[in-house]
């Protein structure tokens, strides 16, 4: 289960980098968006992968809990997330308005 996250993580984060790097301010959103959602994965892996075993138990042995702080901090990256990417996308229309242009440069394409 480790495996797959770790691969998920680091294709996520590879498609957020390559997205970053595009000249597009769409496509830098979605970028930046798979790249938070990626560490996103990564703090919710640290807390530990346990399959098949509920997060409380009634017995007192801590090795077998589910540690709850890296799922509260990933609630609350998911929505600080969401937030920062309606801004966003409030920011890119105001900006194409202005400009006529969706580039992060501000140049059109050559045609």
């Amino acid at each position: 289960m480790e495996l797959v996250l770790s691969i998920a993580i680091g294709i996520m984060t590879s498609c957020g980098v390559w997205l970053i790097l595009r000249p597009r301010t769409y496509q830098v959103i979605i970028g930046l968006s798979l790249l938070s959602y990626a560490v996103n994965l990564f703090i919710f892996g640290v807390g530990g992968v346990k399959a098949n075993v509920p997060p409380i138990l009634g017995n007192d042995d801590p090795s077998i809990l589910a540690d709850p702080v890296p799922q509260a901090l990933v609630l609350t990256a998911i929505v600080i997330g969401f937030a920062t990417t309606a801004l966003f996308l409030v920011v890119l229309l105001a900006s194409r308005g202005l400009t006529g242009s969706d580039h992060v440069d501000g140049r059109n394409e050559p045609k």
